[in-house]
């Protein structure tokens, strides 16, 4: 892609919190003219515009042109930072050290990305605005001691950076004062149309296995194989072409896709997912540090949120992959260990990997 842009990080306002306190918009651009704005509101990514096919630029993300779309209720994470826990945790309780600890309950009977006053709905702070090479942006959270019900005070950390190769990376990391447990993710909607639903996008999943969930969501512990299941986009396969198929338990228990997929990267920066719209011909690359990924297919989207440009955000119109830590991870002792000692630093990284391509391999 010939550069046409220059590299800049720039910061506008996006408005205010009910309280006053003012919130920030900051606008990442690169060489080749890509831009992705991102909000200190729950350190919300709020628009992705790259090419298609045709050089046109578009915006492939869902969410809202302004603030107040953000703090409305009903609000479903779009392209927030989650956490301290992304993902449900059965029954909002789990054990730390042999204490048990209490989380709010919002998603039915368990807890869900953190409870109701999660990070996704809290100001972070931008700290820091240069990066030599790309245009990047940090924010920083500190979550008090109990908050939400979680034990320890952490601080939480996001790095943003928007490269030249077309990549959107999240550094992420946490420090705690006590033990705790942590899983960080971003909650971003894609649509690579920019407009209807995702069912004819490809999909590709570097995974041989997912984890099976209950009928309140809650994995059963089970490491299940894709192989000869709806779950199986080890090639890739259209995400409608199966998503309706009422002779499968998991498919009616998640209402579709709503199931995390057991990635292979070892905890060493690779890929993880990969989908390709036929229609505008943009590709998305999804690498990460990260044992997880849950592929979410818009299943709650129902009609009733009206988004950017008046578009009103219909069931599957945008699909999610939330690099992370398995769900229920306290309460299943053979998922990898979310337990953040005192003292220790978390770090995760995952990368979003933007180009016009002629297919998906």
């Amino acid at each position: 892609m010939v550069a046409t842009g220059k590299r800049q990080c720039t910061r506008t306002t996006f408005g205010s919190m009910p309280d006053g306190r003012k919130v920030d918009l900051f606008t990442l651009t690169n060489h080749n003219g890509v831009t992705v704005t991102i909000t200190a509101y729950g350190a919300a990514v709020v628009s992705i515009i790259i090419p298609d096919k045709n050089g046109d630029m578009g915006d492939i993300i869902l969410g809202f042109d302004s603030l107040a779309g953000y703090l409305q209720k009903g609000n479903p994470f779009f392209g927030s930072t989650i956490g301290r826990f992304a993902n449900r945790i059965a029954r909002g309780k789990f054990t730390l050290n042999g204490k048990e600890y209490t989380l709010a309950i919002n998603n039915g009977v368990n807890h869900l990305h953190g409870g109701p006053g999660g990070f996704d709905k809290v100001l972070w702070q931008a700290e820091n605005i240069d990066r030599k090479d790309d245009a990047a942006v940090t924010m920083s959270y500190e979550s008090p001691d109990g908050e939400e019900g979680y034990p320890g005070a952490m601080k939480a950390t996001v790095a943003f950076q928007l490269t030249d190769n077309n990549e959107l990376r999240f550094d992420y990391h946490a420090e705690a004062d006590a033990d705790t447990v942590v899983n960080l993710t971003n909650h971003t909607y894609f649509n690579l149309n920019g407009q209807g639903d995702i069912l004819d996008h490809l999909l590709r999943l570097n995974a041989s296995s997912f984890t099976p969930i209950d009928a309140t969501q809650i994995p059963t512990g089970e490491l299940r194989p894709v192989a000869g299941t709806p779950f199986d986009f080890t090639r890739p396969e259209k995400i409608g072409s199966r998503i309706d198929r009422t002779d499968d338990e998991q498919i009616v228990n998640g209402l579709g896709y709503d199931h995390n997929f057991v990635c292979s990267t070892n905890g060493s920066l690779s890929k993880a997912a990969a989908v390709y719209s036929p229609a505008s011909g943009r590709l998305l690359e999804v690498l990460t540090t990260e044992p997880g990924i849950q592929f979410y297919s818009g299943n709650f989207l129902d009609g009733t949120l009206t988004g950017k440009r008046g578009v009103i955000y219909k069931k599957r119109g945008g699909f999610c992959l939330e690099t992370q830590h398995f769900p229920d991870s306290p309460n299943q002792k053979l998922f990898p260990s979310v337990v953040l000692k005192a003292g220790t630093l978390f770090k995760s990284t995952t990368i979003n990997r933007f180009s016009v391509a002629d297919g998906i391999s």
